[in-house]
C-alpha cells in the first residue's frame, strides 16, 4: 500500500492553475472553520481547459453541523451524502460536492456499493487545499484507497491487459448511476492518460482487498435509485440547477434540450419531465 500511497500524494501535488486554487480556497472560506481540504477533479482536469465549462470539486468537512448554519443542510448530507453547490468566482463556474473526513474515507472503500465516490478518485485528482499537514494526510490516505475499491470490485479476468481491467472497470461504474455521457465515455477516460494508468496498475492490484464480490445488478439498480434521490436534493441545494443538468446532458450526449420557464424555475419536475424521454433516446442511461 506505500507504493500506491507514494504514487497518490505525488499525483494530487501536481500543481493546477493558479484560479482553480483561488476557487477552492473561496470555498473553503465559505464553510469555515470545518473545512479540511478540497480535491479538484473531473473533465477541466483532464481536458485541461476552465473556460466554458464547471470546475468540479469534492469539499472534505469535519462535520456536518459544523460545515453549515441550517440544520437542514447537515442533516441532508448526513441522510444522503454529498450535498452539491453551485458556486461562482472570478468568471468561472463550479459545483461542489460536500462530504466528513469520515464519509470520504467510507465511500473510497470497499465496504460501501455506491460507486460515487471512488469511481471518480480512481481517476487523476489534485488536493489543491488542505487545513493543514493532519488534513492534507487524511485526504491522500481517503484517496488512496479508490482505486483498489474500483479494480478489486470488477475483478481481473485470465490474461486481461493493464488497460482493459482499468475500461472494463469504467464501463461498470457508469453502469451503475445515471449518466449523460455518450457510449465509450468511460473508455476515453482511461485511454486520456494511459500511462498514468499503467504505472498504477501492479500498486493497485498489490493493494486490493480480498473480500466477498458484491453483485453488479444490485449496484446498479441502488446506484440510480441513488442518483434520483441525489438529483432531488440538488434541486433545493444548487442554484440553476435545471439549466446545469440541461448544459451538461447537451454536452455529453449531444442532444438540443432548451428549457422551459416553468422548468428552470422547478428543476426537480423538470428532470421528471425529461427523464423517459433521455432513456428512451439514450442521452441518459
Amino acid at each position: 500500500m506505500s507504493e500506491l500511497r507514494d504514487l497518490v500524494a505525488e499525483e494530487l501535488a501536481v500543481p493546477v492553475d493558479p484560479r482553480v486554487s483561488a476557487v477552492a480556497k473561496a470555498i473553503a472560506a465559505k464553510h469555515a472553520p470545518a473545512s479540511r481540504a478540497i480535491l479538484f477533479y473531473g473533465s477541466c482536469l483532464r481536458e485541461k481547459k476552465l473556460e466554458g465549462l464547471m470546475l468540479d470539486f469534492y469539499l472534505i468537512v469535519s462535520g456536518y453541523s459544523a460545515a453549515y448554519s441550517k440544520r437542514w443542510l447537515a442533516a441532508a448530507n448526513q441522510l444522503i451524502p454529498p450535498n452539491v453547490f453551485y458556486f461562482e468566482q472570478d468568471g468561472l463556474a463550479a459545483k461542489y460536492a460536500v462530504l466528513s473526513e469520515r464519509d470520504f474515507r467510507r465511500l473510497n472503500g470497499p465496504e460501501t456499493r455506491s460507486v460515487s465516490v471512488w469511481a471518480r478518485f480512481a481517476q487523476p485528482s489534485r488536493l489543491v487545499w488542505a487545513r493543514d499537514e493532519h488534513a492534507r494526510e487524511k485526504a491522500i490516505d481517503a484517496v488512496s484507497r479508490a482505486a483498489p475499491t474500483l479494480l478489486g470490485a470488477a475483478g481481473r479476468r485470465t490474461g486481461e491487459k493493464p488497460l482493459d481491467w482499468w475500461r472494463r472497470a469504467f464501463v461498470l461504474t457508469y453502469s451503475a448511476e445515471l449518466r449523460s455521457e455518450r457510449k465509450g465515455r468511460s473508455i476515453s477516460v482511461v485511454d486520456a492518460d494511459r500511462p498514468r494508468y499503467i504505472r498504477f496498475t501492479e500498486p493497485v492490484a498489490a493493494a486490493i482487498q480480498l473480500s466477498r464480490r458484491k453483485s453488479w445488478r444490485r449496484r446498479r439498480i441502488e446506484g440510480k435509485a441513488l442518483s434520483v434521490l441525489r438529483l432531488a436534493k440538488a434541486s433545493a441545494t444548487f442554484a440553476g440547477g435545471a439549466d446545469y443538468i440541461a448544459w451538461k446532458i447537451n454536452r455529453h450526449a449531444g442532444t438540443q434540450i432548451r428549457l422551459k420557464p416553468w422548468q428552470q424555475r422547478h428543476p426537480l419536475l423538470a428532470a421528471i419531465s425529461l427523464l423517459p424521454r433521455l432513456l428512451k433516446s439514450g442521452a441518459v442511461r
